[in-house]
């Protein structure tokens, strides 16, 4: 048997829940599918599973080592795909990793209209503020809202957003609309990202400089801290695509924009370097970056468009 061949009879015990469910979804008895997993595991040197006579679990290099069967297999399937016919409509699955905020927002509804166009395609995607290992847990692709560092991964730039200090109008009211930097230090207080700097910073005459204020909340979601911004509960500096809606409305104000109009963050699809990229991933990236663009809708100087 081939290696090929075992990934396949590997993938299948997993998914199957049991070797003589395997055996019988392959037409074989268990003893073959028993002796093929033994020798397999001899081969790679380490254990796959751990079998009792009720349950199988996969060990930790079990789990490393079905996530990368299944992305084979499925690549190995593409490629036959895309050599029979170029043109095919695409089809499978696309395993997402993306911030929750954008995910909901504004990734959503990009999924749904890939989804018009491209019926067959199956998302799998999980909505989630962590930085997600690609190839230990399977990702096909990840939105990434950062300066990236990582120079293993492949990025793809698809969009960009802003970062805008603004506060309700109530809170201005109370509190006075800072003019200069220097104001923030006279009684204003900030909403707070849990993995945001202490210090805020803004740009005066090209040089960066940071501004430290007083916190009375934080939390980890930007949804959460544009409402409590709304509810007159402090300044918050969040990206325009958590915001914008807010200020188109008169809900949230703008402040110290002139100190805020380089603090531009690019937004990224990131996928694994050295492996095939299925046709349908490149081609979905491909549409993300259309879809967004250079001057994305949520962009405080665009006008309102049909992803309102």
């Amino acid at each position: 048997m081939n290696q090929f061949e075992e990934m396949q009879t590997f993938v299948r015990i997993v998914e199957a829940g049991s070797i003589t469910k395997a055996a019988e979804q392959m037409n074989t008895v268990k003893s073959a599918i028993s002796r093929r997993l033994t020798e397999l595991e001899k081969r790679l040197g380490v254990s796959l599973l751990t079998r009792t006579t009720r349950t199988q679990l996969l060990t930790d290099s079990g789990k490393s080592y079905y996530q990368q069967c299944i992305r084979l297999i499925d690549d190995i399937a593409d490629v036959e795909s895309t050599l029979k016919n170029e043109h095919c409509a695409l089809e499978g699955k696309i395993k997402i990793a993306a911030p929750l905020s954008f995910g909901l927002a504004h990734l959503g509804p990009a999924l749904r209209k890939f989804n018009i166009i491209n019926p067959d395609i199956q998302f799998e995607i999980d909505f989630n503020d962590r930085i997600v290992d690609l190839v230990e847990e399977g990702f096909d692709v990840a939105i990434r809202i950062s300066n990236l560092a990582d120079s293993t991964m492949i990025a793809r730039r698809i969009t960009n957003t802003q970062l805008i200090l603004c506060a309700s109008p109530g809170y201005l009211k109370k509190h006075g609309t800072p003019q200069k930097l220097k104001d923030l230090e006279q009684g204003h207080v900030k909403l707070q990202y849990r993995d945001q700097p202490e210090q805020w910073p803004f740009i005066v005459n090209g040089q960066s400089v940071s501004v430290k204020i007083p916190r009375v909340l934080t939390a980890n979601n930007g949804e959460f801290l544009c409402q409590a911004a709304m509810d007159d509960l402090g300044l918050i500096y969040t990206p325009d695509f958590i915001c914008y809606k807010s200020i188109r409305l008169g809900q949230l104000i703008p402040v110290l924009s002139d100190y805020c109009a380089t603090n531009l963050i690019d937004a990224y699809a990131i996928y694994p370097q050295n492996r095939h990229l299925s046709r349908r991933v490149r081609s979905f990236v491909d549409y993300l970056v259309q879809y967004f663009g250079d001057t994305p809708y949520w962009k405080i100087s665009a006008q309102p468009s049909e992803h309102k």
